[in-house]
């Protein structure tokens, strides 16, 4: 049986989903597997660059394991794990260069390698749908959630409140990258309409980095309706209680590959409003509320709803904490290792 090998660079971005993904399974591999990482922090193609050229030859016989949309070409006995293909599916959300580069990546990449893991059903269709690649080549491993994401997080709301000097403690939370398929300019359209008719200590609070400007178009966010906040990065110890401190989150993306963020709300105990395209209705189920994400009126209705029904966020709320029970990181990590094993023999 071969040993196996990490590709680690997406280690040197900012924590998203991508980043959780990959440190969620190496905690629980407990340094089973190496790690193969650039001396230095390398972005944008610097780092494509070492991830083609330098990666391949440190290898030494190893099964490589490349956890986030991305592997050297040349390197066959290689599992990939494949999020999304927003580069296909969005692609005017992308800048041309960012676009061109994984359109001839991926493709190549899905029939190169021997095996394919990907987050969710919706996604695999996708692979298929745009590689025609066969089916049995790529196997299906939903994200899992951390057990620091409870309601019980709820308990540091206060501190937090202090810590973020966040306007109120009554919020609505939005967590993602500010990126177009967010459909943040939307969601602010119907919070618009929304406000007057909710308690006037209700905010909107919205956390994540915006996209890079080499990747993702500008959005525009100069007029922002009345209590919004904009909060940015986040250290990655504040989401917890951010989450379980919450009312309700709204994630009304356009496209996502799985949508963690809903998944540790669920888990906080916190009603979620997510779009009702891509994977969200896959990992939510009949535990959220959906809408059409590209309905303004109908996302300011069903926010409004929750907000203004007592009932109806307690029943979201237990319906999340048992969906969230079937999303568990060891599964991920067991079902993953099995793959690498199978490749590895």
């Amino acid at each position: 049986m071969q040993k196996i090998a990490i590709n680690v660079r997406v280690l040197n971005s900012p924590i998203t989903g991508v980043q959780r993904y990959l440190m969620e399974l190496r905690a629980r591999w407990n340094g089973g597997i190496d790690s193969i990482a650039p001396y230095s922090f390398l972005s944008g193609m610097a780092g494509h660059a070492w991830e083609q050229l330098v990666l391949p030859t440190k290898l030494q016989g190893r099964v490589l394991f490349s956890p986030s949309n991305t592997g050297p070409l040349q390197v066959e006995n290689q599992v990939v794990t494949i999020h999304d293909m927003a580069v296909f599916d969005c692609p005017k959300t992308f800048n041309p260069r960012f676009e061109a580069f994984y359109k001839f990546l991926l493709p190549r990449l899905v029939r190169r390698t021997r095996h394919i893991i990907t987050v969710s059903e919706f996604v695999k269709g996708r692979i298929i749908a745009h590689t025609n690649v066969n089916a049995s080549k790529v196997t299906v491993i939903p994200n899992g959630v951390a057990s620091r994401f409870s309601p019980a997080a709820a308990s540091g709301l206060d501190r937090v409140v202090a810590a973020l000097n966040l306007p109120s403690r009554e919020y609505v939370l939005v967590v993602g990258s500010l990126e177009p398929r967010k459909n943040l300019t939307r969601l602010l359209q119907a919070w618009s309409r929304v406000k007057d008719h909710v308690s006037e200590g209700i905010w909107l609070v919205v956390i994540g980095a915006k996209g890079k400007s080499r990747v993702f178009r500008d959005i525009s966010l100069n007029s922002l309706p009345a209590r919004v906040l904009l909060l940015g990065h986040v250290a990655d110890h504040f989401l917890p209680t951010l989450y379980a401190g919450a009312l309700a989150m709204a994630f009304v993306s356009i496209y996502e590959g799985f949508g963690l963020p809903a998944l540790e709300a669920m888990a906080s105990g916190t009603p979620v409003l997510v779009g009702n395209r891509s994977s969200l209705p896959e990992v939510v189920g009949n535990a959220g509320m959906t809408v059409d994400p590209f309905d303004i009126e109908s996302i300011a209705q069903r926010m409004q709803q929750i907000l203004q029904d007592p009932k109806l966020r307690s029943d979201l709320r237990q319906l999340g904490i048992l969906r969230a029970e079937h999303f568990s990181w060891n599964e991920t990590a067991r079902k993953t290792w099995d793959v690498l094993q199978s490749v590895s023999s």
